[in-house]
């Protein structure tokens, strides 16, 4: 199985993740499952089949964490020495060309991306036409809307 990149903050959060369904999720899906037992006909029971649902759903985000985890590559940003350039994990602040609208994101793993944070996966558009490059440089970006050109103006390993 290849290595998922994901930084120190993206695992820690997977791994609380984790923690809570097995120790606060499961078991109440489980105490829920025998309270529904215990009112007899299951054939007919709606809240039999919604905690065997819930359980299901439960145990399968289980399975999909640990497989990250089992399989994740973690990168401190911190500990990166890039020279200068973009990698996984930088921040990179940016200036739309025509617009001059200045921007700040830093590349992270699918499992972490948030736009509305400024976090942005490692696969996306913008994120690819980034990888590489250096303070100064200008990325071009295959947008909806057409091209768009982004000037980088800073980048950092936070």
């Amino acid at each position: 199985m290849a290595t998922i990149p994901i930084t120190t903050r993206g695992a820690e959060k997977l791994k609380a993740e984790l923690h809570r369904l097995k120790t606060v999720d499961r078991p109440s899906v489980i105490n829920a499952i025998a309270e529904a037992r215990a009112q007899g006909d299951l054939s007919e029971n709606a809240e039999y089949d919604a905690a065997k649902d819930r359980q299901g759903f439960i145990e399968g985000r289980i399975q999909e964490i640990e497989g990250k985890l089992s399989a994740a590559q973690v990168i401190d940003p911190t500990s990166i020495d890039a020279g200068g350039k973009v990698v996984f994990g930088a921040t990179v602040e940016l200036e739309e060309e025509s617009s001059g609208e200045a921007v700040k994101y830093q590349i992270v793993g699918e499992d972490e991306a948030d736009l509305k944070l400024g976090l942005i996966n490692i696969s996306s558009p913008i994120a690819r036409a980034l990888i590489g490059k250096e303070e100064g440089d200008t990325a071009e970006v295959q947008a909806p809307g057409g091209i768009k050109r982004y000037e980088i103006v800073a980048v950092s390993y936070l």
